[in-house]
């Protein structure tokens, strides 16, 4: 599985994504410092489970840095949980508290809920939980949706860390960063899909050798965080995480959280546009006229501009025959106040042997999330001759939507099998 000699960096390269027992050993027979260890004291730790921000590092812009090395899994359970249930979770998820630093250099990790989920409980969620079952958001996508019961999202720059954590979930070691197993979280649970990503500088061009759906010579630049090629989450377009939060009700401190599985084919990305046609459509045609991008986007800085080239956008579908995704994105991403709506947290991956990007957003309710995502869609720009639904209409015509789902994830006191009424009946 994994080849005598090879290099470290190679070896990081495979090991989330191949997991299990045999990853993990190889891993940590590498790691060169030991993974800082977390704390006997929940209360010191975040009340909201989304409160990642303050616990990551910043670039030199002040944008926060996602961890390197990111795994979702998908959870199902059989019928209505009991008071043993969420003991068994709780221990699980409390093991990781205590193994585990909460930082990038050791582990974040949120859980979310499913509207299926909640559906098996005879009281419904309060309506300020904006939190329907997923659907399709545009004329031209036919994704499966996740509608599993529960999804954890556990992230780290350390693959031990993410990988140890992982053993520990499945009940296949007794201990797991000096710390004992209370409880196997698949005692209560199936893991239905196990889904891995990566994002950082050099992480994609580092991966896109024969990978479906990346040109064969090898176009991602180095420099690069993700494999279209530019900087993304920049702090100025993004929500805070005080913005997305539900205030009030039983579920107060809670997020909801959509995640998207986009496949990409980038062979005309590369190959039929020049950098400048892909900073038209990545960001605006204005970007590209005023040369305000620079490489994959470092000299934007903590703003990617894209706010001031709203107005215009009608006028440059005319002038230059095209429209930026981001640039059509933002006209919905505003509240009356000015306020971003979207806090996206996205990565790439290489499941399956094909490049396609997981894009995790956090945002008070559902509802913001479609609104943006239909504005993205650009539809009202098709009157414009050169702006098809698909064609040089932002990056619609190099991304598919496979999968999506739509959880709630509620503050870290109710993170463990909670009722739509707020409640861990056999915790409290």
């Amino acid at each position: 599985m994994f080849e005598r000699g090879a290099s470290r960096r190679e070896f990081m390269k495979a090991a989330v994504a191949v997991g299990g027992a045999t990853a993990l050993a190889a891993c940590t027979s590498r790691a060169e410092e030991p993974i800082p260890t977390g704390t006997d004291h929940p209360s010191s730790l975040p009340t909201r489970q989304h409160a990642w921000n303050d616990l990551l590092p910043e670039d030199d812009a002040g944008n926060t840095v996602l961890p390197r090395h990111q795994l979702l899994l998908y959870l199902t359970l059989d019928g209505r949980p009991n008071a043993g249930d969420r003991e068994t979770v709780e221990a699980a998820l409390s093991t990781l508290d205590r193994a585990y630093e909460r930082s990038n250099e050791g582990l974040v990790h949120s859980i979310g809920y499913s509207p299926r989920y909640f559906s098996r409980y005879d009281a419904p969620l309060p309506e300020r939980v904006d939190l329907p079952e997923p659907r399709a958001l545009s004329s031209f996508e036919t994704p499966e949706f996740d509608r599993q019961d529960a999804l954890l999202h556990l992230a780290s720059d350390r693959p031990d860390a993410l990988l140890g954590a992982e053993e520990a979930l499945k009940g296949e070691t007794e201990t797991v960063n000096g710390e004992e197993v209370a409880a196997a979280l698949t005692d209560a649970f199936t893991v239905a899909d196990r889904r891995t990503g990566f994002v950082g500088e050099g992480m994609p061009a580092e991966r896109q050798g024969d990978l479906k759906g990346i040109p064969d010579s090898g176009p991602v630049p180095e420099a690069s965080p993700l494999f279209m090629g530019f900087k993304a989450g920049f702090a100025g377009n993004q929500a805070t995480e005080e913005y997305v939060t539900i205030s009030e009700g039983p579920f107060a401190g809670a997020t909801t959280k959509t995640v998207a599985n986009i496949r990409q084919r980038l062979d005309d990305w590369y190959d039929e546009q020049d950098f400048e046609e892909r900073v038209m459509e990545m960001f605006s045609p204005e970007h590209a006229e005023q040369n305000l991008v620079e490489g994959v986007g470092e000299n934007l800085g903590d703003d990617s501009g894209i706010e001031a080239m709203l107005d215009s956008i009608r006028d440059d579908a005319r002038e230059f025959g095209r429209v930026g995704h981001a640039q059509k994105a933002a006209r919905a991403n505003r509240d009356e106040g000015g306020n971003v709506r979207l806090l996206r947290r996205h990565f790439e991956s290489t499941d399956q042997g094909e490049a396609n990007l997981h894009f995790p957003s956090l945002q008070r309710g559902i509802t913001a999330f479609e609104e943006v995502r239909e504005a993205m869609n650009g539809a009202d720009l098709t009157d414009v001759p050169t702006v098809r639904q698909r064609v040089n209409n932002g990056i619609l015509e190099y991304i598919f939507v496979q999968r999506r789902g739509n959880f709630l994830v509620p503050p870290r006191d109710l993170r463990t099998l909670p009722t739509p009424t707020g409640e861990t009946p056999g915790l409290d």
